[in-house]
């Protein structure tokens, strides 16, 4: 992805993004069920070896969409546990909030398209300032800690409640983190991330 995303620096930061994000939305549609399976599970077992993911009691995780790195495996290990796990929720008029993880089944898809949610109380913003890590999605993230989303903003917003001292993760897979120093488009609203995991590793980043 070296090469487009020096293309992708040329242009204006939206039109960087939205390139960047056709180009691995398709390539993460060629992926199986079943190997993405395999990667959630990787993906769990990375996260669950950080520190302060032992530590907590309350953490944030995305419930993950076809194709996009699995969360699953993970939200059932926390709850497993006996950890707290606030899952993004969208209210009327898509506002931002949380619902409390209560098992597999209790997760719903209200929509066409729209990741499952908690099917309890929608819990608002200020909510996310109970979670000690918030595990957030990507497209990719570079070593600076940029984070490329989906695009509509959701995260970047929700992100202003999260505490200072809860490290924000994003998990992505291993083809799209910048290892190699390319730097991502950022625009002054993106929040950077404090670590990257991958199925293969975990990456502090100096964000």
């Amino acid at each position: 992805m070296t090469s487009q995303s020096s293309h992708a620096r040329a242009q204006a930061p939206e039109d960087a993004k939205a390139h960047l994000r056709a180009s691995v939305r398709k390539a993460r549609a060629h992926r199986s069920i079943r190997r993405n399976e395999e990667l959630a599970e990787a993906l769990r077992d990375q996260v669950l070896q950080l520190p302060s993911v032992d530590n907590a009691q309350c953490v944030s995780v995305y419930a993950s969409r076809p194709h996009e790195p699995g969360t699953l495996p993970l939200i059932s290990a926390l709850h497993d546990r006996g950890v707290r796990v606030l899952i993004p929720c969208l209210g009327d008029g898509l506002q931002r909030g949380w619902g409390e993880y209560n098992g597999a089944d209790d997760l719903i898809e209200r929509a066409p398209g729209r990741p499952p949610e908690p099917s309890g109380n929608f819990l608002p913003s200020e909510a996310l300032e109970q979670a000690d890590v918030v595990v957030v999605p990507a497209l990719a993230v570079d070593l600076v800690g940029t984070r490329l989303g989906q695009g509509g903003g959701w995260y970047d917003r929700a992100l202003t409640y999260a505490r200072p001292d809860a490290p924000v993760v994003a998990l992505t897979f291993t083809s799209e983190f910048h290892s190699d120093g390319t730097v991502l488009p950022r625009e002054p609203h993106d929040r950077p991330v404090n670590a990257v995991i991958t199925p293969q590793g975990i990456t502090s980043l100096p964000a």
